[in-house]
């Protein structure tokens, strides 16, 4: 792979416990893009599952990548698969988990704060400061009542979520494609 390459990260924890909880939607949506490509992952050296493809006819190198460790240190296996495969920072997709969008919506963003989220915290460390890469933000929502926020997306969807949930994976699934295909300005325009 060269420098055309994009690096799509899916933020979550491992393990059966974490993968149908809010703070794995990550996850969630790269296992639909690798669905729709009929690919599946492979182990890496550096801590993380990764699969490389081409998007379509004539599209874009794609490496799509989850980390087998923890979401507080995502940022180490993005920070080597990015140096292993020469990919430019500003060519990196993360999908996550968003406590500041109501469920359903979704954003996306190039650069500014970590807001709170620790995975993206541990990847802007791991680049060096740098928060010049592209966040699709999946809306979650807030706890409601006194329930700490890492106590809520550490918990599965409620049951009228759950019945959601396919269709925000597959716009969300849908918005990385756009950003690859049509350029980060297009993708916004269609899903904001």
């Amino acid at each position: 792979m060269a420098t055309d390459t994009w690096l799509i990260a899916g933020l979550g924890n491992p393990g059966t416990r974490y993968r149908h909880t809010r703070h794995n939607i990550g996850h969630m949506v790269l296992e639909e893009l690798l669905k729709r490509m009929g690919a599946e992952y492979t182990r890496t050296k550096v801590g993380a599952r990764a699969v490389g493809a081409q998007l379509g006819q004539g599209g874009p190198k794609v490496l799509f990548a989850i980390s087998e460790g923890y979401m507080n240190h995502s940022g180490k296996p993005v920070r080597a698969l990015l140096d292993y495969f020469s990919v430019d920072p500003a060519q990196l997709v993360v999908v996550h988990d968003e406590v500041d969008l109501d469920f359903g919506r979704i954003k996306i963003k190039r650069g500014g704060s970590e807001g709170g989220h620790n995975g993206l915290k541990s990847i802007t460390q791991h680049l060096g400061g740098d928060r010049d890469y592209i966040r699709v933000r999946a809306g979650v929502g807030r706890p409601t009542g006194r329930m700490a926020t890492a106590d809520y997306v550490l918990q599965k969807f409620s049951a009228q979520q759950q019945e959601e949930l396919p269709a925000l994976i597959d716009q969300c699934a849908d918005a990385v494609e756009l950003i690859l295909t049509e350029g980060m300005t297009a993708a916004q325009n269609k899903v904001h």
